[in-house]
């Protein structure tokens, strides 16, 4: 009996030293991935280990020392191991938030083109081997880099073809329905603009046609961030830019969301501004963009040429300065939501919607009432994309947009989100990224947690009126929002104000003085695409280098505009109507399809 009971003293003898170091170890990692985290002021990081260091030397020692008895070793060895599952866990929860840090703050150096050849379902076209002596239907100045790298891929492969040019997005994919081309060349993130063009006869351009080939290539992503000294005692201005990307931030894509949040940790103040998707403006972008630098086109359509060309764009339509850029996956949103338990949105009287045009997207009627709706991820991601159901249409959009965003931010810094914390680390991971630095992140969590801010939220959206332009990336007209001057001075003006160190009363107080508000700037007249004509044209063949002659379809403008003199006219310095000489521009009128 004696022999039995020693043998079983030295079992848990050992047992408690195996504990023990398990507890040792898990200490260790604990207070290693607390500093690293680097998200506590240094107070209460001190007291922390110190609290993590005690706790666990008293348990060791108990666990060691004082087991004398049954019901002591069994209480004592439960604590332990209690003990070492809390300690594991937080080191578990403390290493997820260390990985999302790393990965939102990783903005990347590429951007991820995807380029493709499309063919109707009945062409009989499969793979690329079909292309061989085909007319292949191209743009001939938009996306114009995808196309020819493209081109290039094929011919490096083998592949010849013709190319026919079509001007804009419209007459091409109507070469393709009118069977002009058994295929066309497409950038993947211009299947967008194609509903932009509104034709019915294009609704269904996504199942009526099929993808012959692809091909994919990256380029340098050339984001510049305008950092302030202390991010938790100089104001900011960061731009929210929110993309709809199935392949992840590194894929070009159009800017569907468009907010800028400027922060005055000082005055506790954030002001959310909204831009509408298709407010109508003047792209701004370095000439190695990709982009047609100065043309006017919808907002949105700038995301196609990377952040940095919508920043811009932002930038100088408002006068001001943008330090840093966060993009969200607005599809990822879906998981979020759901990560946070859903959030809580509150419809104003009047606009409460049975049925969300946006619902074909995941095939399930949702809708909202008026009063407070708990939304799921996909309720939510619907509610912030509608637009249809509305009367004010775009303009309600931001507001559901500002009013989702907001939301999230609650509920994600409530207690509540504790027990979902690892599922919301991984979907922060896939839904947001910036190029704020790992320690500026750091050092406003470490800002929240020893000040407690209130902050306060202050929103305003830009407005326009409605119209039907031109626009540079699609090539031809379509709906767009031209800006409301008034709006877009308020915006600036609030804006600074911010920064400035104004409460968040006389901020809202903020509008503008008619004195400063210019008049809206009239687009351009447009050519009317009227006479085709059919000519050679030469090109370089990328494979072979060599000059090739190619039959394709001009569109040849007609201008329209006013002031333009009859041909009639006998100036002896006037030009022959029937020469079309590349030089000779009419009124300071540039034709962004042809380049004159």
């Amino acid at each position: 009996m004696r022999k039995a009971q020693t043998t079983s003293n030295k079992a848990f003898k050992t047992a408690s030293w195996i504990l023990a170091g398990i507890m040792l170890v898990l200490t260790a990692f604990l207070i290693w991935e607390i500093v690293k985290l680097g998200m506590l002021p240094e107070n209460m990081l001190m007291i922390g280990c110190v609290i993590i260091l005690i706790i666990a030397a008293l348990v060791m020692v108990l666990q060691l020392g004082f087991t004398r008895g049954t019901a002591s070793k069994i209480i004592l060895t439960t604590i332990t191991v209690m003990m070492i599952l809390v300690y594991g866990t937080g080191t578990y929860y403390i290493s997820k938030a260390s990985g999302l840090l790393g990965n939102v703050t990783d903005f990347g150096n590429e951007t991820t083109t995807t380029v493709q050849v499309i063919a109707l379902k009945d062409s009989g076209i499969t793979s690329e081997k079909d292309l061989e002596g085909k007319t292949v239907g191209s743009l001939k100045s938009i996306s114009l880099a995808s196309t020819q790298a493209l081109i290039q891929d094929l011919s490096g492969k083998g592949v010849t073809f013709q190319d026919k040019q079509y001007d804009n997005i419209q007459g091409m994919v109507n070469g393709l329905y009118d069977k002009e081309v058994p295929v066309i060349i497409l950038n993947d993130a211009y299947r967008g603009n194609i509903n932009d063009l509104e034709d019915e006869k294009f609704r269904n351009f996504g199942t009526d046609t099929q993808v012959v080939y692809t091909y994919t290539y990256k380029t340098e992503n050339k984001s510049t961030t305008n950092s302030v000294d202390d991010i938790t005692k100089n104001p900011f201005t960061v731009l929210i830019s929110g993309v709809d990307s199935r392949d992840g931030f590194a894929e070009s894509s159009r800017s569907d969301v468009n907010m800028l949040a400027t922060i005055n940790p000082v005055t506790r103040t954030v002001l959310l501004t909204s831009i509408p998707r298709d407010y109508y403006v003047t792209t701004v972008c370095e000439e190695d963009a990709g982009c047609q630098n100065g043309a006017k086109d919808k907002l949105t359509h700038t995301g196609l040429h990377g952040t940095e060309t919508t920043k811009k764009t932002i930038e100088s339509l408002l006068g001001i300065d943008i330090n840093y850029t966060a993009k969200v996956n607005f599809t990822s949103v879906v998981n979020l939501v759901d990560a946070l338990g859903g959030i809580d949105v509150d419809v104003k009287p009047g606009l409460a919607v049975d049925h969300f045009y946006t619902n074909d997207y995941f095939g399930t009627d949702y809708g909202v009432t008026e009063g407070i709706n708990h939304l799921n991820g996909q309720a939510a991601l619907c509610y912030a994309r509608e637009r249809y159901a509305y009367q004010d249409g775009d303009r309600q959009r931001v507001k559901n947009q500002q009013e989702v965003l907001m939301a999230i931010v609650k509920k994600a810094t409530s207690p509540s989100v504790i027990g979902n914390y690892p599922a919301l680390m991984d979907a922060l991971s896939g839904a947001f990224q910036t190029d704020l630095s790992q320690d500026e992140i750091q050092s406003l969590i470490q800002f929240q947690l020893k000040e407690m801010p209130d902050w306060k939220f202050i929103t305003y959206s830009l407005d326009g009126q409605g119209s039907t332009e031109f626009c540079a990336e699609l090539g031809n007209n379509a709906s767009v929002m031209i800006p409301d001057n008034e709006t877009v001075v308020t915006a600036k003006k609030r804006i600074e104000a911010v920064i400035e160190g104004k409460s968040a009363e006389e901020v809202e107080a903020i509008n503008a003085d008619p004195s400063e508000v210019p008049a809206n700037d009239q687009p351009s007249p447009q050519p009317e695409q009227d006479v085709t004509v059919e000519e050679n044209v030469t090109m370089q063949d990328p494979g072979t280098g060599q000059d090739t002659t190619y039959d394709q379809t001009v569109q040849e403008p007609v201008y329209t505009d006013p002031g333009y003199v009859d041909p009639g006219y006998t100036d002896p310095g006037y030009v022959d109507p029937g020469y079309t000489d590349p030089g000779y521009v009419d009124g300071g009128y540039v034709d962004p399809g042809v380049g004159y």
